[in-house]
């Protein structure tokens, strides 16, 4: 017998609760031996990866301007020539040395969270044109009920950032510094707002 098609309805969203880190990151939560490590953590690289090494450090702020120490942030990006780590991947071959894809949660003191990465190629918008080289951020944490979905893109790239279609589709042009990574040697900082005036531009993917 076949069913309805509306028989099986989405469930509303919940936020991600007290246990989110049990759950995703058990050995940081020190529950040990359920994963030798936790999922996404450490480097993205190893020591044949193709790229810049690069540190991305940064806090969540609630709009209070305190830093969350709960929050949980995952990322997502292209290897140094612009390839995804992805089946999804038509255009090329991606780096098998770059894992692209990390999960860390927030220092339960500070709230930092770190990211050892390399410093990603320019990839292609949906409609041919190049992107100026980013990092998608997931970031999840008590209070939000979907995840929210943010990019950072790099202060040293002002030609490219001026060129990135995502960018230009931004109305408000003085919000588009809360998606701008300031670099102090290989290190950048990417600081999210979730609220106020210098509030991150975020996207409904």
């Amino acid at each position: 017998m076949v069913q309805s098609l509306g028989y099986l309805k989405e469930l509303p969203s919940q936020t991600a609760g007290p246990y989110v880190h049990i759950g995703c990151t058990p050995n940081f939560s020190g529950i040990e031996g359920v994963y030798d490590t936790d999922l996404g953590s450490g480097p993205l690289y190893n020591d044949k990866t193709k790229g810049e090494r690069i540190t991305v450090r940064g806090h969540v702020f609630d709009g209070a301007q305190t830093p969350l120490k709960d929050a949980l942030i995952e990322i997502w990006q292209a290897d140094a020539d612009g390839f995804y780590n992805s089946p999804s991947e038509t255009r090329g071959t991606a780096d098998p040395n770059f894992f692209g894809w990390a999960r860390c949660p927030g220092d339960m003191a500070t709230g930092e969270f770190v990211f050892e990465t390399i410093k990603p190629g320019r990839v292609p918008f949906n409609d041919g044109r190049l992107m100026a080289p980013h990092i998608t951020f997931w970031i999840v944490a008590r209070g939000i009920n979907i995840g929210l979905q943010t990019r950072m893109y790099f202060g040293d790239e002002e030609e490219a950032n001026a060129q990135d279609p995502v960018l230009a589709r931004i109305e408000h042009k003085v919000r588009v510094p809360t998606l701008i990574a300031e670099r102090e040697g290989d290190t950048y900082t990417f600081n999210i707002r979730l609220q106020g005036a210098d509030e991150t531009v975020f996207f409904d993917i």
